[in-house]
């Protein structure tokens, strides 16, 4: 039996069996959809991952920037480094991965990804050793801590590389005074035998909301062009940003020197340029992340509490409108399953999210065109936030499809 689309019909899955109403009838996936997956059953909460369009995604952005002089760093942290889904990267050509979190680089060496790897969260001094030990790349503002590196790296007798961050107003990470980035990277290239000073970078758009413009990005050539004339030799890496700096790819608008983005968000949901900027990613796939959970109860319920009202689960106070009885259903996954139920995106237009707990969602279910009942599968898009919550919850089940 072949799954209905929701992009094409609008609705939740058809009332069958929870196996039926998401893919093949005996709940394995097909050999046509699965690819190798054929043994994978379903479980819900499932998260279903279109390795196909993850591909396809990877490979338009990858090819858009290298028209410009761009390589990418693969940001995979966002959905928490599945090895199945990183394997895509490999494919399409990826010369370089990206993770915040130690434990996900090693399972990516464990899993014999064997591309360059880099930390992109400011290292701890406490983990040098396994940022050295398993990323051959880090982003770093801090002398004491790349010193912490360079004596990691000598013990090791494993050369590690660093980029330099240009705090370039956002108000993260990055040496806000320039001279003292310029001393940091004279320092790493004269005096720190087991760092190699790959290059510079900056970050925007992640806290202070600042966008990526072409100024910004000029700004970091300069830097960089004052580190290269005081060490003498050009850089490797000038990382202009994440996926916000898409948008100056998108209007060619990118200034020569820059050669690096770090890009998690604009290929793994290729969402937010859209919603958030009106830069629409043209011909990229939106459903990479599909969330499906079950219904657990469906019944016709008053639309504002009975009682006296005081706080919900999480102590906040609430506020209810009354709309009469209607149809709603409480589905089997909650905000420890995908962080906040703003972050969820009925693929019903029919569905509205009204409420969760920690482990249930409730929806309302009246004006949809069929009935919805017990052990029906209801259907979500995710976007970054709900990404990252659902791929690293061990409650939510993995299904993967070609």
């Amino acid at each position: 039996m072949t799954e209905t689309k929701p992009e094409e019909t609008g609705k939740p899955a058809e009332n069958k069996a929870p196996e039926e109403a998401c893919g093949a009838g005996t709940g394995g996936a097909s050999e046509g959809r699965g690819g190798g997956f054929a043994s994978q059953v379903h479980r819900y909460p499932e998260l279903e991952i279109n390795l196909s369009h993850l591909e396809e995604n990877i490979r338009r952005v990858r090819r858009a920037c290298l028209d410009q002089g761009i390589e990418i760093t693969g940001v995979v942290k966002g959905m928490s480094a599945i090895p199945e889904a990183v394997d895509c990267y490999v494919r399409a050509g990826v010369k370089m991965l990206g993770s915040s979190r130690i434990s996900q680089l090693r399972a990516l060496k464990a899993h014999g990804i064997d591309l360059p790897m880099m930390m992109i969260r400011i290292p701890m001094k406490s983990e040098a050793a396994e940022v050295v030990k398993y990323a051959e790349y880090s982003l770093n503002s801090e002398l004491e801590v790349m010193e912490a590196l360079n004596r990691e790296a000598i013990r090791q007798k494993k050369p590690h590389s660093v980029v330099l961050m240009a705090e370039m107003g956002d108000l993260r990470e990055g040496f806000w005074d320039r001279d003292e980035l310029v001393d940091a990277a004279v320092k790493v290239e004269q005096s720190l035998p087991g760092l190699y000073l790959a290059g510079v970078g900056m970050n925007v758009g992640c806290y202070g909301s600042i966008v990526a413009t072409r100024d910004k990005l000029e700004e970091l050539v300069e830097i960089a062009r004052r580190v290269e004339a005081a060490i003498g030799r050009k850089l490797d890496i000038v990382s202009g940003g994440a996926t916000s700096s898409l948008m100056r790819v998108m209007d060619h608008e990118i200034p020569e020197g820059i050669n690096n983005l770090r890009v998690g968000e604009g290929i793994l949901n290729a969402r937010d340029l859209g919603v958030f900027y009106g830069y629409e990613q043209e011909g990229m796939h939106h459903d990479v992340f599909t969330l499906r959970a079950e219904v657990i109860e469906a019944k016709v319920k008053p639309t504002h509490p009975i009682g006296t009202i005081g706080v919900d689960a999480f102590g906040h106070k609430m506020s209810y409108e009354d709309h009469g009885d209607r149809a709603r259903a409480l589905l089997a996954v909650g905000k420890a399953d995908y962080g906040s139920l703003d972050d969820i995106f009925p693929c019903d237009p029919a569905i509205k999210v009204i409420g969760a707990s920690s482990d249930h969602t409730i929806i309302d279910v009246e004006d949809c065109a069929d009935p919805i009942r017990v052990g029906d599968i209801v259907e979500f898009d995710v976007d970054y936030g709900s990404m990252l919550y659902t791929t690293g919850s061990v409650d939510v089940h993995r299904y993967f499809v070609r």
